[in-house]
């Protein structure tokens, strides 16, 4: 690794990459999809890395990336063909050590935010990571009042998709 910023990006990203493993997890559904979506992101976080300023902390800049990133990426899966190139830079990240599947509670929660849309999602991601409702507010555009409302009835469809599919908590 002969480039500097370099080194020095891959050691943020590992020291966020929760941010990337639940960024796909929440965005997409099977493993290869989650492995493409992180990709799609280390792939977008690279490209814009040079115009991070450092005005806001890493990690806060990193979700918004992430966040964008499984939007429009999932959107252009919905219309890619199966001719896909591949991506310009891989980097590796180290995986952590858990296995989701052997918590089966996540993994019903997970399959009922996948029937979340887009800003529901990005409600309960930033939610997850311990933001309070002025940072969840401030990341999408909402104010403080309107980012709770929004969570609050996130939270209550979530209970929702739950019950609708039989599991119980």
């Amino acid at each position: 690794m002969s480039n500097p910023t370099e080194a020095t990006f891959l050691k943020l990203v590992n020291q966020h990459k929760g941010i990337l493993y639940k960024a796909s997890r929440i965005y997409a559904d099977s493993i290869e999809d989650r492995e493409d979506l992180q990709q799609e992101i280390l792939i977008q976080l690279w490209k814009s890395y040079q115009n991070f300023k450092g005005n806001s902390e890493f990690s806060t800049w990193m979700y918004r990336v992430a966040i964008n990133t499984a939007i429009t990426y999932l959107k252009k899966e919905k219309n890619r063909t199966s001719n896909h190139t591949e991506a310009p830079y891989h980097f590796e990240v180290q995986q952590e050590d858990y296995n989701p599947t052997k918590d089966r509670q996540l993994e019903i929660f997970y399959n009922a935010v996948q029937e979340l849309n887009a800003l529901e999602k990005a409600v309960i991601f930033y939610f997850m990571e311990g933001m309070s409702h002025k940072e969840i507010g401030s990341n999408l555009g909402l104010s403080e009042g309107n980012a709770r409302v929004k969570l609050n009835r996130t939270k209550e469809k979530i209970q929702q998709i739950i019950k609708k599919s039989g599991y119980e908590f």
